[in-house]
């Protein structure tokens, strides 16, 4: 629909005088755009009341007129504006720098009161390729120097530093450029290690660019954990630490003598008394070539909780066996050597004739107690006389009277 030109003509003059008879449609302040965003206008206290036109302009070039059954909208906007009849916003998408200006809105009520209102917008171009280019070399703590420098295109009104998401402030060892687009930090400490930050800013558009630092440090403070004194034939591990970056490699040493274990952890299976002594922990950083030690000292004792080893036992199980087998080899040797069955013949010598010893006292009748006997027998079992003796002892005791003999002994009657 085209609006006619006198009403035209009243609306460019009643905007164009506007401005003289004051605001009635506030805005809450300028509005900011980058080339190729969008952008919305809108008063803050749009009128109540039934509006009979309502036009925008930009600057003034009219932008579209409102009435009560349409919206007419010029052709240079017509495929990037949008208008709301109920809050009076107008959009505008895909800006130019060109946009940039002031925007004027003008509303006529139903009671024929003609409200104001205006605002501005500034229109920036993109922030783009922004990005941090860092030092190249292995930065060492207190000996190397950081330069970071930042690079972008676009309207730049500002530029932020920042360090792990805090503002990165100036200080002895940290200098900012006159532009504020650089930082040298010298020397470097490992406190600098981090992730750093820098923001290319403007009123409508902004970007970020990150690089991570690394400062190389140590070994220092390398600890050694593990027991002091311990018992034969128990595990013992020593962990050794140190506070390094990058990580520290280890090797260890026993009483100065190199070994092969090259982890942080020395691991003893089962302690015997070889294992007493001085453990020396190095720390190494291949980085900062430098190397730190600690020594730790580990006292294997006998006794305690622990029992013997497996390698005391088994010894006395050899010393058994051993003394078990020279007891049967020399069992075998007397056999073969006829010894044994010599002793058991003289043995069977003496008990026959301490049998023999017995009858004749019985025959006798002197009261010889038999047991006394044979424990005289006994007794001398060691000796190779015993029969002898026996008779010696035998022949000294008194014998009762010989009874006489008679020649002729009377018959006996029946």
């Amino acid at each position: 629909m085209m609006v006619s030109d006198s009403l035209y003509c009243t609306l460019w003059m009643l905007s164009f005088f506007g401005q003289y008879l004051g605001e009635d449609l506030q805005f809450s302040g300028p509005a900011n755009g980058a080339v190729g965003g969008s952008v919305v206008f809108a008063p803050d206290n749009p009128p109540s009341t039934t509006l009979n036109i309502v036009q925008w302009q930009f600057g003034t070039t009219l932008i579209l007129i409102a009435q009560s059954d349409s919206t007419t909208i010029v052709p240079e906007y017509s495929d990037r504006v949008s208008f709301d009849r109920n809050t009076l916003a107008l959009e505008l998408w895909d800006l130019r720098l060109d946009d940039s200006g002031i925007y004027r809105l003008t509303v006529v009520t139903s009671a024929g009161e003609t409200l104001t209102g205006e605002t501005s917008l500034q229109v920036f171009e993109n922030i783009t390729n922004v990005r941090l280019i860092g030092p190249e070399e292995l930065l060492i703590e207190g000996e190397s120097s950081a330069n970071i420098s930042s690079v972008g295109t676009g309207s730049i009104t500002s530029v932020q530093w920042m360090k792990d998401n805090s503002p990165l402030s100036p200080s002895n060892s940290i200098i900012f450029s006159s532009d504020n687009r650089s930082v040298s930090i010298s020397p470097v400490q490992r406190s600098d290690s981090g992730e750093y930050q820098c923001t290319y800013r403007n009123p409508a558009i902004s970007e970020t660019a990150t690089l991570s630092l690394i400062i190389n440090y140590g070994p220092e403070d390398v600890s050694i954990k593990g027991e002091d004194v311990v018992d034969l034939g128990v595990r013992v591990s020593l962990s050794c630490s140190a506070n390094s970056e990058p990580a520290a490699s280890f090797s260890w040493k026993i009483n100065e003598t190199d070994t092969d274990v090259t982890t942080d952890t020395f691991t003893i299976d089962y302690t015997d008394f070889t294992h007493s002594g001085d453990y020396i922990c190095t720390a190494w950083n291949n980085v900062t070539k430098r190397s730190a030690t600690q020594q730790h000292t580990l006292l294997v004792k006998g006794g305690g909780g622990g029992g013997l080893s497996s390698g005391a036992i088994a010894g006395i199980v050899i010393g058994v066996l051993v003394a078990v087998a020279g007891i049967c080899g020399l069992t075998v040797y007397l056999i073969k050597a006829k010894k044994i069955p010599k002793l058991n013949q003289q043995q069977k010598r003496q008990a026959s004739g301490a049998a023999q010893s017995r009858e004749e006292t019985k025959a006798r009748g002197d009261g010889t107690v038999p047991g006394k006997m044979s424990e005289h027998i006994y007794e001398n079992d060691k000796h190779e006389n015993v029969y002898e003796n026996v008779k010696l002892e035998d022949s000294r005791r008194p014998r009762a009277p010989t009874p006489p003999q008679v020649s002729n002994p009377p018959p006996v009657r029946g």
